[in-house]
Protein backbone atom coordinates (compact mmCIF):
# COMPACT_ATOMS: atom_id res chain seq x y z
CA UNK A 1 0.00 0.00 0.00
CA UNK A 2 1.22 3.34 -1.05
CA UNK A 3 1.57 5.65 2.11
CA UNK A 4 1.49 9.60 2.13
CA UNK A 5 4.75 11.27 0.76
CA UNK A 6 6.08 13.55 3.66
CA UNK A 7 7.99 15.44 1.47
CA UNK A 8 6.06 18.65 -0.08
CA UNK A 9 8.61 20.03 -2.62
CA UNK A 10 7.09 21.50 -5.24
CA UNK A 11 3.67 19.89 -4.10
CA UNK A 12 0.34 21.50 -3.65
CA UNK A 13 -0.33 24.93 -2.58
CA UNK A 14 -3.14 26.55 -0.36
CA UNK A 15 -3.84 28.07 -3.10
CA UNK A 16 -4.69 24.91 -5.30
CA UNK A 17 -7.45 24.26 -2.59
CA UNK A 18 -9.10 27.61 -3.05
CA UNK A 19 -12.85 27.84 -4.18
CA UNK A 20 -14.49 30.91 -5.71
CA UNK A 21 -17.96 29.85 -3.34
CA UNK A 22 -17.87 32.40 -0.73
CA UNK A 23 -18.14 30.67 2.70
CA UNK A 24 -21.67 31.21 3.85
CA UNK A 25 -21.28 30.53 8.06
CA UNK A 26 -22.03 33.58 10.47
CA UNK A 27 -19.20 35.48 11.62
CA UNK A 28 -16.84 33.51 14.52
CA UNK A 29 -17.70 29.66 13.51
CA UNK A 30 -15.53 27.15 14.09
CA UNK A 31 -15.99 25.62 10.80
CA UNK A 32 -13.56 28.98 9.45
CA UNK A 33 -10.79 27.29 12.03
CA UNK A 34 -11.54 23.45 10.67
CA UNK A 35 -11.77 24.21 7.11
CA UNK A 36 -7.88 26.56 7.25
CA UNK A 37 -7.05 23.49 8.97
CA UNK A 38 -7.84 20.62 6.52
CA UNK A 39 -6.54 22.09 3.82
CA UNK A 40 -2.84 23.17 5.57
CA UNK A 41 -3.00 19.49 6.93
CA UNK A 42 -3.10 17.94 3.37
CA UNK A 43 -1.00 20.41 1.50
CA UNK A 44 1.79 20.14 4.00
CA UNK A 45 1.60 16.51 3.67
CA UNK A 46 2.13 17.18 -0.30
CA UNK A 47 -1.82 15.40 -1.18
CA UNK A 48 -3.03 17.74 -3.95
CA UNK A 49 -6.75 17.97 -4.32
CA UNK A 50 -7.40 15.10 -6.59
CA UNK A 51 -5.55 12.94 -4.06
CA UNK A 52 -7.92 13.01 -1.48
CA UNK A 53 -11.83 12.01 -0.92
CA UNK A 54 -13.55 14.51 1.62
CA UNK A 55 -17.00 13.40 2.80
CA UNK A 56 -19.66 15.92 4.69
CA UNK A 57 -22.54 15.06 6.42
CA UNK A 58 -25.29 16.94 6.63
CA UNK A 59 -25.08 20.48 9.02
CA UNK A 60 -23.44 23.40 9.02
CA UNK A 61 -20.41 21.83 8.41
CA UNK A 62 -21.32 20.35 5.06
CA UNK A 63 -21.22 23.55 3.67
CA UNK A 64 -17.73 23.23 3.44
CA UNK A 65 -18.33 20.76 0.82
CA UNK A 66 -18.52 23.45 -1.86
CA UNK A 67 -16.15 25.57 -0.47
CA UNK A 68 -13.11 24.16 -1.11
CA UNK A 69 -11.22 22.37 -4.62
CA UNK A 70 -11.43 18.42 -4.20
CA UNK A 71 -13.33 15.16 -4.91
CA UNK A 72 -15.95 15.85 -2.45
CA UNK A 73 -19.13 13.63 -1.13
CA UNK A 74 -21.78 15.36 0.41
CA UNK A 75 -24.34 12.53 1.94
CA UNK A 76 -27.27 11.91 4.05
CA UNK A 77 -28.00 13.20 7.66
CA UNK A 78 -26.04 10.56 9.94
CA UNK A 79 -24.85 8.47 7.61
CA UNK A 80 -21.45 9.91 6.01
CA UNK A 81 -19.07 7.29 7.40
CA UNK A 82 -20.64 4.40 5.33
CA UNK A 83 -20.14 5.94 2.29
CA UNK A 84 -16.34 7.17 3.61
CA UNK A 85 -15.46 3.76 5.06
CA UNK A 86 -16.99 1.71 1.76
CA UNK A 87 -14.97 4.04 -0.66
CA UNK A 88 -11.96 3.79 1.23
CA UNK A 89 -12.16 -0.02 1.29
CA UNK A 90 -12.48 0.28 -2.40
CA UNK A 91 -9.35 2.31 -3.15
CA UNK A 92 -7.15 1.62 0.16
CA UNK A 93 -4.35 4.63 -0.98
CA UNK A 94 -6.59 7.43 -1.20
CA UNK A 95 -7.21 9.55 1.79
CA UNK A 96 -10.87 10.09 3.34
CA UNK A 97 -11.58 12.31 5.40
CA UNK A 98 -15.46 12.14 7.02
CA UNK A 99 -17.11 15.40 8.69
CA UNK A 100 -20.15 14.79 10.66
CA UNK A 101 -21.50 16.95 14.06
CA UNK A 102 -22.34 15.99 17.40
CA UNK A 103 -26.03 15.59 16.38
CA UNK A 104 -25.94 13.73 13.32
CA UNK A 105 -22.98 11.62 14.76
CA UNK A 106 -24.25 10.80 18.12
CA UNK A 107 -28.16 10.56 17.77
CA UNK A 108 -28.96 9.64 13.43
CA UNK A 109 -25.47 8.00 12.76
CA UNK A 110 -25.00 6.65 16.41
CA UNK A 111 -25.03 3.01 15.18
CA UNK A 112 -22.69 4.01 12.17
CA UNK A 113 -19.72 5.48 14.68
CA UNK A 114 -19.97 2.74 16.44
CA UNK A 115 -19.39 0.02 13.91
CA UNK A 116 -17.13 2.50 12.43
CA UNK A 117 -15.04 2.39 15.27
CA UNK A 118 -14.69 -1.22 16.26
CA UNK A 119 -14.31 -2.27 12.76
CA UNK A 120 -11.12 0.22 12.26
CA UNK A 121 -11.50 1.57 9.05
CA UNK A 122 -8.74 3.19 7.80
CA UNK A 123 -10.45 6.94 7.49
CA UNK A 124 -9.93 10.09 9.46
CA UNK A 125 -13.49 11.09 11.37
CA UNK A 126 -13.73 14.70 11.72
CA UNK A 127 -16.37 15.17 14.75
CA UNK A 128 -17.94 19.09 14.57
CA UNK A 129 -18.55 19.33 18.33
CA UNK A 130 -20.62 23.07 18.28
CA UNK A 131 -22.92 20.76 21.08
CA UNK A 132 -26.29 21.77 19.17
CA UNK A 133 -28.21 21.56 15.46
CA UNK A 134 -26.85 24.84 14.36
CA UNK A 135 -28.22 23.87 10.70
CA UNK A 136 -31.73 23.62 11.93
CA UNK A 137 -31.43 26.67 14.22
CA UNK A 138 -30.03 25.32 17.86
CA UNK A 139 -31.82 22.50 18.71
CA UNK A 140 -30.18 20.71 21.32
CA UNK A 141 -28.34 17.48 20.30
CA UNK A 142 -26.76 14.88 22.94
CA UNK A 143 -23.96 16.47 23.89
CA UNK A 144 -25.33 19.78 24.89
CA UNK A 145 -24.73 20.37 28.04
CA UNK A 146 -27.05 20.17 31.39
CA UNK A 147 -29.08 23.15 32.08
CA UNK A 148 -28.87 24.90 28.65
CA UNK A 149 -31.93 26.65 26.99
CA UNK A 150 -32.05 25.80 23.76
CA UNK A 151 -34.95 26.42 21.14
CA UNK A 152 -36.75 23.89 21.63
CA UNK A 153 -35.58 22.62 25.13
CA UNK A 154 -36.04 26.18 26.67
CA UNK A 155 -35.73 24.15 30.02
CA UNK A 156 -32.77 22.47 29.23
CA UNK A 157 -33.11 18.43 27.79
CA UNK A 158 -35.02 16.15 29.77
CA UNK A 159 -32.04 13.41 29.27
CA UNK A 160 -28.71 13.14 30.51
CA UNK A 161 -25.53 14.49 28.20
CA UNK A 162 -23.81 11.57 26.67
CA UNK A 163 -20.27 11.53 27.54
CA UNK A 164 -18.89 10.98 24.10
CA UNK A 165 -15.27 10.63 24.51
CA UNK A 166 -16.15 7.91 27.28
CA UNK A 167 -18.33 6.48 24.78
CA UNK A 168 -15.65 6.34 22.05
CA UNK A 169 -13.25 4.84 24.65
CA UNK A 170 -15.26 2.15 25.67
CA UNK A 171 -15.44 0.69 21.51
CA UNK A 172 -11.32 0.21 22.33
CA UNK A 173 -10.45 3.14 19.49
CA UNK A 174 -6.76 2.99 17.78
CA UNK A 175 -6.69 6.77 17.79
CA UNK A 176 -8.36 9.59 19.35
CA UNK A 177 -7.78 13.29 19.54
CA UNK A 178 -9.33 16.73 20.37
CA UNK A 179 -9.31 20.29 18.90
CA UNK A 180 -10.17 23.27 19.24
CA UNK A 181 -11.08 25.52 16.36
CA UNK A 182 -9.37 28.95 17.73
CA UNK A 183 -5.68 26.63 17.65
CA UNK A 184 -5.39 26.40 13.57
CA UNK A 185 -1.68 25.27 14.46
CA UNK A 186 -2.35 21.70 16.59
CA UNK A 187 -5.45 21.08 14.49
CA UNK A 188 -3.23 20.48 11.40
CA UNK A 189 -0.61 18.34 13.62
CA UNK A 190 -3.49 16.28 14.69
CA UNK A 191 -5.26 15.86 11.43
CA UNK A 192 -1.76 14.98 9.59
CA UNK A 193 -1.38 12.44 12.22
CA UNK A 194 -5.09 11.11 11.97
CA UNK A 195 -4.11 10.75 8.02
CA UNK A 196 -1.46 8.81 8.67
CA UNK A 197 -3.05 6.60 11.14
CA UNK A 198 -3.73 3.03 9.57
CA UNK A 199 -6.86 2.77 11.39
CA UNK A 200 -10.00 4.76 12.02
CA UNK A 201 -8.86 7.94 13.56
CA UNK A 202 -11.72 9.86 15.65
CA UNK A 203 -11.30 13.70 15.79
CA UNK A 204 -13.23 15.55 18.23
CA UNK A 205 -12.99 19.42 17.08
CA UNK A 206 -14.80 21.49 19.67
CA UNK A 207 -16.29 24.63 17.86
CA UNK A 208 -17.84 27.34 18.81
CA UNK A 209 -21.09 28.15 17.41
CA UNK A 210 -21.89 32.12 18.11
CA UNK A 211 -25.55 32.09 16.98
CA UNK A 212 -27.16 29.17 19.17
CA UNK A 213 -24.65 27.89 21.33
CA UNK A 214 -24.04 30.87 24.29
CA UNK A 215 -22.19 28.34 26.66
CA UNK A 216 -19.24 26.70 25.17
CA UNK A 217 -17.89 30.10 23.38
CA UNK A 218 -14.92 30.75 21.91
CA UNK A 219 -13.58 32.84 24.66
CA UNK A 220 -14.86 30.18 27.43
CA UNK A 221 -12.96 27.08 25.03
CA UNK A 222 -9.69 29.45 25.00
CA UNK A 223 -9.92 29.60 28.63
CA UNK A 224 -10.45 25.80 29.28
CA UNK A 225 -8.78 24.04 26.95
CA UNK A 226 -4.98 22.91 27.20
CA UNK A 227 -2.46 20.80 25.21
CA UNK A 228 -1.78 17.42 26.47
CA UNK A 229 1.87 16.92 25.17
CA UNK A 230 2.46 19.87 27.21
CA UNK A 231 2.16 18.43 30.26
CA UNK A 232 3.87 14.90 29.34
CA UNK A 233 0.99 12.99 28.50
CA UNK A 234 1.71 9.66 26.90
CA UNK A 235 -0.70 8.96 24.04
CA UNK A 236 -0.03 4.88 24.09
CA UNK A 237 -1.45 4.98 28.03
CA UNK A 238 -5.25 3.79 27.52
CA UNK A 239 -6.23 4.04 31.03
CA UNK A 240 -4.34 8.00 31.06
CA UNK A 241 -5.85 8.66 27.65
CA UNK A 242 -9.47 7.63 28.71
CA UNK A 243 -9.19 9.22 32.17
CA UNK A 244 -8.04 12.85 30.39
CA UNK A 245 -10.58 12.75 27.74
CA UNK A 246 -13.45 12.12 29.93
CA UNK A 247 -12.35 14.53 32.81
CA UNK A 248 -13.62 17.86 31.87
CA UNK A 249 -14.57 19.48 35.02
CA UNK A 250 -12.61 21.95 35.05
CA UNK A 251 -10.40 21.75 32.05
CA UNK A 252 -10.46 20.09 28.42
CA UNK A 253 -7.19 18.01 27.11
CA UNK A 254 -6.43 18.78 23.70
CA UNK A 255 -3.71 16.82 21.09
CA UNK A 256 -3.42 13.38 20.42
CA UNK A 257 -4.60 11.86 23.37
CA UNK A 258 -4.74 7.73 22.37
CA UNK A 259 -3.33 5.82 19.45
CA UNK A 260 -2.26 2.18 19.02
CA UNK A 261 -0.14 1.93 15.37
CA UNK A 262 -0.02 -1.93 16.83
CA UNK A 263 -3.78 -2.50 16.05
CA UNK A 264 -4.62 -3.88 12.10
CA UNK A 265 -6.89 -1.82 9.88
CA UNK A 266 -10.00 -3.69 8.96
CA UNK A 267 -9.30 -3.86 5.05
CA UNK A 268 -5.62 -5.69 6.65
CA UNK A 269 -8.13 -8.43 8.24
CA UNK A 270 -9.52 -8.97 4.98
CA UNK A 271 -8.83 -12.58 4.23
CA UNK A 272 -10.20 -12.80 0.64
CA UNK A 273 -7.38 -9.31 -0.18
CA UNK A 274 -4.55 -11.01 1.10
CA UNK A 275 -1.49 -11.53 -1.44
CA UNK A 276 -3.24 -9.53 -4.18
CA UNK A 277 -1.39 -6.56 -5.81
CA UNK A 278 -4.56 -4.99 -6.64
CA UNK A 279 -7.45 -3.29 -5.02
CA UNK A 280 -11.09 -3.08 -5.57
CA UNK A 281 -11.35 -0.63 -7.85
CA UNK A 282 -8.92 -1.86 -10.04
CA UNK A 283 -10.95 -4.87 -10.24
CA UNK A 284 -14.20 -3.06 -11.87
CA UNK A 285 -14.87 -4.55 -14.95
CA UNK A 286 -18.01 -4.22 -17.28
CA UNK A 287 -19.79 -7.89 -17.15
CA UNK A 288 -22.68 -8.17 -19.76
CA UNK A 289 -25.42 -9.67 -18.10
CA UNK A 290 -28.25 -10.47 -20.60
CA UNK A 291 -28.06 -14.06 -20.38
CA UNK A 292 -29.33 -13.18 -16.54
CA UNK A 293 -32.25 -10.67 -17.69
CA UNK A 294 -34.05 -12.87 -20.33
CA UNK A 295 -36.12 -14.54 -17.34
CA UNK A 296 -37.74 -10.96 -16.84
CA UNK A 297 -38.18 -9.96 -20.24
Amino acid sequence: MTRIPLDNTGGPKMADYHHKNQCTWCDGCGDYGIWTAVKRALVELGIPPHGVLLCYDVGCHGNMSDKLQGYRFHGLHGRVLPFASGAKLANPVLPVLAHGGDGASFSEGIGHLVHSIRSNYPIVFILHNNANYGLTTGQASSLTWQGQPMNTSPNGIPEHTLNSMDFVFSLEPTFVARGFSGHIDQMVQILKAAIQHNGFAFVDMLQACPTYNQFATHEWLMEHVYDAAAEGHDPTDFAQARRIATDTSKRISTGILYQNTAAPSFYDRLKPREGRSTFAVDEVQKVDVTEYMKEFL
